[in-house]
């Protein structure tokens, strides 16, 4: 019985490693996949922000992230001027800007 042992041993040790591309592959597969379902997205939405934040006007009906909706009266390089209702305008920064909505949005809203 002594003699199948060793060859078991013998063929065990005949067998190769894996090679690094195999082991790799793995970890190359997972940053691929977060990188087109989490960072692509992401880098995408950052990139239209930044469109929307760079086209704001004055008289652009907007919505604000905190859920404020009002016209800009006045756009500064870091902040505009908007204003909520007759006489109420407040001073935000161009980022906090969430959306641009539909001219008359204010008016069917009352």
């Amino acid at each position: 019985m002594d003699f199948l042992i060793s060859s078991a041993m013998a063929q065990d040790a005949a067998q190769q490693a894996p090679s690094m591309l195999s082991s790799l592959l793995p970890l190359i597969l997972i940053v691929v996949i977060f990188w087109f379902l989490l960072i692509r997205p992401q880098m995408k939405r950052n990139k239209q922000h930044r469109e929307l934040v760079a086209g704001l006007s004055a008289g652009d009906e907007v919505v604000t992230a905190g859920g404020m909706l009002g016209k800009i009266t006045e756009v500064g390089e870091s902040f505009v001027s908007l204003e909520l209702t007759d006489g109420v305008v407040i001073k935000l920064q161009r980022h906090s800007v969430a959306q641009v909505v539909p001219k008359g949005t204010i008016d069917s809203s009352n």
